[in-house]
């Protein structure tokens, strides 16, 4: 794993320190010796990571860092503050200003590249839904959206404390019990069960248990699909680095020293808080963006796309089997009559009402899609026309028996659909001449008198 990092410091003898070390990491350095540079640099898209000094001339590194994460383009970036400063004071001033980390001058090498790799894994997997989500000027939008949801949301953080020593537990609950939900877990065992199956936003796990190795605890919640992106924070002491160090490269977000500094938790917490609210929101988009491109918007049925994307390979499946695979085509009688009459909304409010008429009557393996216009496809697997038939007529009967409601009540629209069904026939057929054939019963159906089911033999 490489990256580019940026080392901001005004005295170059700190500037190549850092970049030796780093670079016998195989990360690539850039640096600036102010912080106007290293706001350009950033802007510009041109690093990773950064590395600011606190102390420097002009603009400190407090301020780089709050101009850093006031703006969208560069608010995702990690940054850790490397300074001679090493008051708890000045520690929380860095972390409330948006610094992922503050480190102490002299800093130790091991605590500098596991913070850097841990950081660097982490902007990873939000530049990665970044990209799939969607553009920069969206994304802009959504950082500041999330931002403010964290600060003013009247959600509150459901967080769980892994920790068997009353004495450590006790205040932190104390703490954070102002604004969030705050359960205890003294046995590790059970604190793996509780954390799957609950609904947590945050872990926090003593390294320090009795009689059990916490790593194997981080190790497990990050290999389950289900607790991979929660994230962990663990309690450590101060002659722990080296189990720091392994805990960072399990996947864990952050650490704090004890004895704990409850300003310097909290600040933690709600970056840790923000990052996953703002992630969250990125997986939404992500999620947004594939159902747009397989269901139809109106109907929340699968849309032509993706009925054509699957029905080649249902009907290889059931050739290769043997099996039965029957397709219906519907469409709504005097479709065009209804939009003149009652308007386009009224419209709407049919073709949505049918649609849902469909998804209660078919089963989840059937595939049911808005075709086009006021057109229905429906593929079952595994059915033969027969049982098919029954199904149709069951939607058939919905349709023509109970009126859509439309415009709050005042009106109910009586309509009617007609259906056309086929099967496979397992010796040179397609999936183009099956569906076809379905097509041309249903124009049997229409031409017969419309509110019917007819199939291809009919």
């Amino acid at each position: 794993m490489t990256a580019r990092i940026l080392v901001v410091d005004d005295m170059p003898t700190n500037v190549k320190l850092l970049e030796a070390r780093l670079m016998a990491e195989y990360f690539q350095v850039l640096t600036a010796s102010n912080g106007e540079d290293a706001i350009a640099l950033c802007e510009s898209g041109q690093c990773d990571m950064v590395l600011l000094d606190v102390m420097m001339p002009g603009i400190d590194g407090f301020e780089v860092c709050k101009r850093l994460k006031a703006n969208p383009e560069t608010a995702h970036l990690p940054i850790v503050m490397v300074t001679a400063l090493d008051q708890p004071e000045d520690r929380i001033k860095g972390l409330e200003a948006g610094a992922d980390d503050f480190l102490t001058k002299p800093v130790n090498d091991l605590a500098l590249v596991t913070r850097v790799k841990s950081l660097v894994r982490l902007k990873m997997l939000t530049d990665d839904l970044r990209l799939r989500a969607s553009n920069g000027d969206e994304l802009a939008m959504d950082h500041y959206q999330v931002v403010d949801e964290v600060n003013a949301s009247k959600h509150r953080p459901n967080i769980i404390v892994v920790d068997d020593k009353a004495a450590s537990y006790e205040k932190m609950v104390s703490t954070l019990s102002v604004q969030n939900n705050v359960e205890v877990e003294t046995n590790a065992t059970d604190a793996l069960f509780r954390i799957v199956e609950g609904q947590y936003d945050l872990a926090i796990i003593s390294l320090n248990m009795s009689n059990f190795d916490s790593l194997r605890l981080c190790s497990h919640l990050r290999s389950l699909e289900r607790t991979r992106v929660l994230p962990i924070v663990v309690i450590a002491g101060m002659d722990q680095e080296e189990v720091v160090s392994r805990a960072m490269e399990i996947g864990v977000n952050d650490y704090i020293k004890s004895p704990i500094d409850t300003q310097e938790l909290l600040a933690r917490l709600k970056t840790q808080l923000c990052r996953k609210r703002y992630n969250d929101c990125l997986r939404a988009s992500v999620q947004q963006t594939i159902e747009m491109a397989v269901k139809d918007p109106l109907t929340e049925l699968h849309n032509r796309r993706y009925f054509e994307m699957h029905f080649t390979s249902l009907f290889d499946k059931s050739v290769a089997s043997k099996k039965p695979l029957t397709a219906i085509m519907c469409d709504i009688d005097k479709f065009k009559a209804v939009n003149d009459t009652h308007g386009h909304d009224v419209g709407d409010a049919v073709i949505i009402e049918v649609a849902n008429r469909i998804r209660k009557s078919v089963r989840n393996v059937d595939i049911a899609c808005r075709y086009g216009g006021e057109e229905f496809a429906i593929i079952m697997p595994d059915t033969d026309i027969e049982y098919a038939n029954v199904v149709a007529e069951r939607i058939r009967r919905e349709v023509a028996e109970h009126p859509v409601i439309a415009e709050s009540g005042s009106k109910q629209i009586y309509t009617t659909i007609s259906m056309g069904l086929s099967s496979l026939e397992l010796e040179d057929d397609t999936p183009k001449q099956l569906l076809k054939r379905a097509d041309v019963a249903l124009y049997a159906a229409k031409n017969a008198g419309r509110n019917k089911v007819m199939t291809e033999a009919a």
